[in-house]
């Protein structure tokens, strides 16, 4: 990744990887609330700007945790997830503290998600030529790769999706994993799928007719597609019409949030050292991350 791409963050993905990862307790602030996933998540961000270099970046952060516009489409939608307790809402008001004083700009919302921040964002940064990574390893998220030089970027394995890496993987374009989701469902969303529709199904349909619009539309061909299943199918999707369509709307990625007038709004500023350092001493580490951000000034 050169340092002229635009790297957009999904923040969550790494803050729970650190959280759930890390040994416990083992920084703890003042308060006696532990600092282990700040930490983790702080280094994250330091060997990305110390490896790459990129110029500009956004962080981008969940906290449309119950008040999200899909929650209004769906009080379901991600109801089997436990809210975070204090410790952990502490450690992600740290984790948007930190990215602020490393000079990254830093989105956050009460109405749209993460993905949202980052869908909008990805559709600013597209009018013009410089490639854009996504750091994350949710697949919802290869639904916004529109052009070859962008990738999802799984940073942690330093592994790079592009356009048609995504077929690869998945069975689905970038272009149809919204209607996959539909189809399938997200158990960890909690959007329902289609009963008797698994993934091989979903691939098979979608591979036929391109898409879930021509499918209803040619609903009729459904029993010669060589999916298991097949003849009893047409009814099974007909029946699940109206949840498809509620599952669409979940799945969909908001891009037209008007969060940036240039990309260049996301140029990396300095690192407030004496700030950072201050930070670091509260969260009762040692000086050995503010050494590191020194280094970037």
């Amino acid at each position: 990744m050169t340092a002229s791409a635009v790297c957009l963050i999904d923040a969550s993905i790494y803050i729970f990887r650190y959280y759930f990862s890390l040994p416990e307790r083992r920084f703890s602030e003042p308060e006696a609330y532990g600092t282990d996933a700040v930490y983790g998540f702080t280094g994250f961000l330091l060997q990305l700007l110390e490896r790459h270099r990129p110029q500009r970046l956004a962080v981008c952060f969940d906290e449309s945790l119950e008040t999200g516009f899909r929650h209004q489409l769906y009080p379901l939608y991600k109801s089997s997830r436990a809210l975070p307790d204090a410790a952990l809402a502490f450690q992600l008001k740290a984790c948007a503290q930190v990215t602020q004083l490393l000079g990254l700009a830093t989105f956050a919302s009460q109405r749209y998600e993460a993905d949202d921040l980052i869908g909008s964002l990805y559709a600013s940064c597209c009018a013009e030529p410089a490639p854009i990574a996504i750091l994350s390893r949710d697949k919802d998220l290869a639904q916004l790769l529109k052009r070859e030089q962008d990738c999802l970027w799984d940073f942690s394995a330093d592994v790079r999706y592009q356009h048609d890496d995504i077929k690869a993987k998945y069975g689905v374009a970038p272009g149809q994993i919204v209607d996959y989701l539909a189809l399938v469902g997200d158990a960890g969303d909690d959007i329902p799928g289609v009963p008797g529709v698994g993934a091989k199904t979903a691939i098979g349909l979608l591979r036929y007719f391109g898409s879930i619009s021509a499918l209803f539309q040619r609903l009729d061909e459904v029993a010669h597609v060589p999916v298991r299943g097949a003849r009893t199918l047409a009814a099974k999707l007909l029946a699940a019409r109206e949840q498809i369509q509620l599952a669409q709307q979940l799945a969909t990625i908001i891009c037209d949030i008007p969060l940036l007038q240039k990309p260049a709004q996301l140029q990396r500023a300095p690192v407030d050292i004496a700030a950072f350092t201050e930070f670091s001493r509260a969260m009762g580490w040692t000086d050995a991350l503010a050494k590191r951000a020194r280094k970037l000034t």
